[in-house]
């Protein structure tokens, strides 16, 4: 940066020097400056300065009046009353300095009066190393060489090339930096054993200095151009035969060429004689990038290198791929019959696959036939099967390319951890940075001397929600008991490590969890249900979010509180298990509400707190406190039932608490109010065979007979009744349509003989009446009259709804009154049901063997 800033100083210098030199001639017609001895001057001398009025040009006759200031640049550096000025300058910088004088008369502005510029530098040094060249056989001749410091002076470089029979070549450069000229003369090879001798000069203010001559060849300075036109052939596609082709200039003889592959740093030379553009290459890699380049020689000795070609970059043929996959897999049981087995392999490296490996075939096999069972093409690097677990099994994978396949790998399916005493020991997992992990553990023991290779597998603990971990792998020597794990290892991260010591086709193995680097979990678990389970709650909750837990968990912690305390709360810490997503406690208070939250811990520290329930645990039901007074309240009870009057009054009170409607003793009509005023004077029977339906009934019932008795009836009676009752069968069949109810007519006391006098109607009402075991229908034990429909009674109590009927001059009974029952007492909250009229016709008996009646509406 201060060689570019000085050369722009020197230049602008350089430039405004004329201009400079223009306006102080204009200038100094007032004036004069002087300097002596010179006004170019070596570093480190003192130079003379004055500075003089011409005549007639002060301010006035007087001295007095006549100001004059020296300036250096802008800087005043002194001044004087009179009509001269001088004063001696020294420690002058490299490069050029510009002093002005001027004038002031009294307080007026200053005039310039003259200036001058004095320019400091070295002396030149000699030019060192010169030497000329000329590029290929039509190529100019230039030469270039070291000038030495800087002379911060205007100075010219010449050179001058001097050839057989005298002849004389010259060129100047006036540039400040000159290092090199081109002479723009070519050297034939007619002569090519010719001398030619080369001198550079500098001159300058102070001095000039020459080079040593340089007397070389037409062969010592041909430099031959580049070859082009690179390329390469394989023969056969095959790269052990390739050759590389190029271009050259008639006179080169030599040859050297580089090549490497494209991701390397480090080229392999090859030198040739006389190759005419072309050479075998037999060490290439199969299916690589590489780049090649060319240069050239005129003679072995003498001239130079020609500079390297373009390169050619390009990639060789495939070969069939060699080496073997490195394999390994996962088993696990899926039931007792069954296993899966997950084979995993690496890719080859570039120099194993020797072209681009286009699939994976695997093939299973039955150890005990060595029969293949089943093969499998796959463009992935893992495959998962699922095989009996009756037989042993092999798997061998082979990576196949354009030209052909691997050898396979065979690996021999058993429990990778089945033999305990090839388990390794005191695993443990330590960080080294954010990107590894080391693995330490300790030999397996007695068993040490028979473990063949050690096997170290990681893979993530929680991976993404739909992803598969990818599962690493590498292997170790039996004498290592440790290994550096980096692959796919990112901080804050969770590792299930887990190391296989094998032997043959037996292994052990032990596990552990590990991170590069962790922090505490940036929130914690969510709890999704507490349930209460013998006295104590089970508590329940979802994972943490993988991309949340920044390490591996090693605690959980369970809090709670009572509701309205304000101590510190109590809690309990249970270690983490990936597939234990609940905890019972059983150190709550029953009937007490509790806030409970949860916590998860790395080694970092504690995650927030999650969501908070409530809580409030009923506890166990204590029997001692139930069973006690029950037995006690047995005892009374049963005390009191064994007595027949208390027994009576609680069947009366339930009784009366029943519902009407529901009540299975259907009252006697001899006990109403109304059947009191009236003495019993005949039975009337009428058939109620017709009042049935002819539907079937799903179970025959007890008959039952409904009879009509009529207190002070007239002797015309059954005459008047017969004639208004229709025949059977014309009366109004199925107009009603209720539910099925049934009635018990078990209980119902035995039915009553009513009289009637011809002529007179007194009291009709309705009885109903049980039949005896033997009779059939049709034939009532106790015979009854059946009024029509209109005098059926519809208000409680059964009384007739048409008493202003009957005739008021019957004549009263000559036998007296039965004595009647007492009235039930109603104190039943739900309310009797209404007996609707029958609107149907019936015979002269009606019996209940198809008349269904329970707790509902009555239906025909």
């Amino acid at each position: 940066m201060a060689h570019i800033v000085r050369t722009c100083y020197l230049a602008l210098i350089f430039v405004m020097s004329p201009l400079v030199k223009a306006t102080i001639a204009d200038v100094c017609k007032r004036g004069d400056v002087t300097v002596e001895p010179s006004r170019v001057l070596p570093l480190g001398s003192a130079v003379n300065m004055s500075c003089s009025l011409k005549p007639k040009q002060g301010c006035s006759p007087y001295s007095n009046f006549n100001k004059l200031s020296l300036y250096k640049f802008h800087q005043k550096i002194k001044f004087q009353h009179g009509h001269s000025l001088s004063l001696q300058v020294s420690g002058l910088p490299l490069g050029t300095t510009v002093f002005v004088c001027k004038l002031a008369c009294g307080s007026s502005e200053e005039i310039q009066i003259c200036g001058a510029e004095i320019s400091v530098g070295v002396v030149p040094e000699q030019p060192q190393n010169l030497s000329c060249t000329q590029k290929g056989e039509r190529g100019t001749v230039a030469c270039t060489w070291d000038r030495g410091r800087d002379t911060h002076l205007p100075t010219a470089y010449t050179l001058q090339l001097n050839g057989p029979k005298n002849l004389t070549w010259q060129k100047t450069c006036n540039d400040y930096y000159c290092d090199h000229l081109d002479l723009g003369i070519n050297l034939s090879l007619e002569s090519p054993e010719s001398s030619y001798t080369a001198r550079v000069t500098t001159i300058s203010d102070l001095g000039n200095a020459s080079s040593f001559p340089s007397t070389f060849t037409f062969l010592d300075i041909v430099r031959p151009l580049p070859p082009w036109d690179i390329r390469i052939k394989c023969a056969n596609d095959s790269v052990s035969r390739c050759t590389l082709q190029w271009r050259d200039e008639g006179m080169v003889l030599f040859n050297r060429l580089r090549y490497r592959p494209s991701n390397s740093r480090s080229w392999n030379m090859v030198n040739t004689t006389n190759a005419k553009g072309r050479h075998d290459l037999l060490d290439l890699k199969p299916f690589t990038d590489y780049e090649f380049q060319v240069s050239s020689k005129l003679h072995l000795y003498k001239g130079s290198w020609s500079d390297w070609s373009e390169s050619l970059r390009m990639q060789t043929p495939e070969e069939e791929p060699m080496g073997t996959l490195d394999v390994w897999y996962i088993r696990q049981n899926t039931d007792y019959r069954r296993q899966q087995i997950s084979l995993f392999w690496k890719n080859l490296s570039v120099s194993e696959a020797r072209g681009k490996i286009l699939h994976y075939q695997v093939t299973l096999l039955e150890v005990a036939g060595e029969k293949a069972t089943l093969q499998n093409i796959t463009e992935h690097t893992s495959w998962t099967w699922v095989i009996p677990r009756t037989e042993n099994w092999a798997v061998a994978v082979s990576a196949a390319n354009s030209k052909g396949s691997s050898l396979p790998t065979r690996i021999n399916i058993t429990d990778l951890c089945g033999t305990g005493l090839l388990a390794p020991g005191q695993v443990s997992a330590n960080s080294e940075g954010m990107d590894s992990i080391m693995v330490i553990w300790e030999p397996p023991g007695e068993a040490a001397s028979a473990v063949q290779e050690y096997v170290v597998e990681w893979r993530e603990l929680h991976p993404g929600r739909g992803t598969r971990p990818p599962l690493n792998w590498l292997r170790t020597s039996p004498y290592n008991v440790s290994a550096l794990i980096s692959e796919n290892i990112k901080p804050h991260i969770c590792y299930e490590i887990r190391v296989h010591a094998l032997s043959g086709h037996r292994g052990g193995c032990h596990s552990i969890w590990a991170d590069s680097a962790h922090k505490a979990p940036l929130s914690g678990p969510h709890i999704n249900a507490i349930t209460e389970e013998k006295g104590r709650i089970l508590m329940s909750w979802d994972e943490i979010p993988a991309q949340e837990q920044m390490g591996c968990i090693l605690h959980y912690r369970i809090y709670w509180k009572e509701q309205s305390s304000t101590s510190q709360p109590r809690f309990c810490e249970i270690p983490y298990r990936i597939s234990e997503n609940s905890h019972p406690i059983d150190s709550l208070q029953p009937r007490v509400r509790y806030v409970l939250w949860m916590t998860a811990l790395t080694a970092a520290g504690e995650s927030p707190q999650g969501n908070e329930r409530e809580f409030c645990l009923q506890g166990k039901a204590n029997w001692s406190t139930f069973v006690a007074p029950s037995i006690c309240t047995a005892i009374i009870m049963v005390g009191i039932f064994s007595i027949r009057y208390f027994r009576q009054k609680v069947f009366v009170l339930l009784s009366a608490l029943r519902p009407q409607w529901c009540n299975r003793e259907i009252p006697d009509p001899a006990n109403s109010t109304w059947a009191k005023n009236y003495l019993i004077m005949e039975e009337v029977q009428l058939p109620v065979e017709r009042l049935l339906t002819d539907g079937p009934a799903p179970k025959e019932p007890e008959p039952l007979v409904i009879s009509e008795v009529l207190h002070q009836v007239t002797p015309v009676f059954r005459q008047l009744l017969r004639a208004n009752w229709p025949e059977k069968g014309k009366g109004d069949q199925g107009h009603y349509t209720s539910e099925e109810t049934r009635y018990s007519a078990s209980r119902l006391p035995p039915p009553r003989a009513l009289t009637a006098e011809t002529g007179q109607l007194v009291d009709l009402y309705k009885v109903l009446g049980s039949r005896s075991p033997n009779s059939k229908p049709g034939n009532p034990a106790s015979p009854s009259r059946v009024l029509p429909g209109d005098y059926l009674p519809t208000q409680e109590g059964y009384l007739p709804s048409n008493i202003d009927y009957l005739p008021a001059h019957g004549a009263p009974g000559t036998e007296p009154p039965e004595e009647l029952e007492p009235q039930h007492i109603s104190l039943s909250v739900f309310p009797s049901s209404t007996l609707q009229p029958l609107p149907f016709s019936c015979g002269e008996k009606l019996t209940l063997d198809r008349l269904k009646m329970g707790c509902g509406p009555l239906m025909l």
